[in-house]
């Protein structure tokens, strides 16, 4: 996921505690990884589900790291495998909400846990995305989010959060099932969306499309 404009962590009650040691726990990720350039709208992995991680093992580790190498340099908050072309169910996240409490971390395998529409509440704020570069657009998110996964091991884990954090856990489960946010926009907005895209230059490398 785009920044708005303007492995070791512990669990608790099976939740990941991902607000601690943030800075050093992404830059040893960032430091052993390599920068990929960005896929775009319009490359076929990014409109398809990924497959699952089913070894956890040196590569997936590599991977991570070249995830946080990759988000790092093109100042996002979230980034998916298939944004720099690799067929996983893996996202990595280096994320404020609201409060401003910064989340770090990676999910592997996820699963967004459905809210009961009774206790949904909706936040109409603008999203953007590395992969619709220069594009935002408002979009009506839960601003509660649950996502149950495993860690780098294979361990399960779950990470909830709130407000903007909660937003991004959503966008980047999104991209591992074959949805971009402007999939969720209606025809006008989406349009609009594309435009802003044609109409901007990127600030990080991307893969052109064939």
């Amino acid at each position: 996921m785009a920044q708005q404009e303007t492995d070791d962590q512990t669990i608790n009650d099976g939740f990941v505690v991902d607000t601690e040691d943030c800075e050093a726990r992404e830059l040893a990720h960032r430091e052993r990884g390599t920068a990929r350039p960005i896929t775009v709208v319009g490359n076929p992995v990014l409109h398809k589900e990924c497959k699952d991680v089913t070894e956890f093992d040196a590569e997936l580790a590599q991977l991570i790291d070249d995830m946080f190498a990759s988000q790092k340099a093109a100042e996002g908050v979230g980034l998916a495998a298939n944004q720099i072309g690799v067929d996983r169910k893996v996202f990595v996240y280096d994320c404020p909400d609201d409060e401003g409490v910064r989340h770090t971390g990676v999910v592997i395998n996820p699963v967004l846990q459905e809210i009961p529409a009774e206790l949904r509440v909706l936040d109409e704020s603008n999203e953007g995305c590395l992969s619709v570069p220069t594009a935002y657009a408002e979009l009506a998110r839960p601003d509660y989010a649950e996502v149950h996964g495993q860690d780098a091991q294979g361990n399960p884990i779950k990470v909830r959060g709130t407000g903007y954090f909660a937003r991004c856990l959503q966008h980047e489960t999104d991209h591992l099932y074959g949805y971009l946010y402007i999939d969720r926009l209606s025809k006008r907005d989406r349009k609009d969306a594309l435009r802003q895209m044609e109409e901007g230059t990127p600030r990080y490398e991307t893969v052109p499309n064939a």
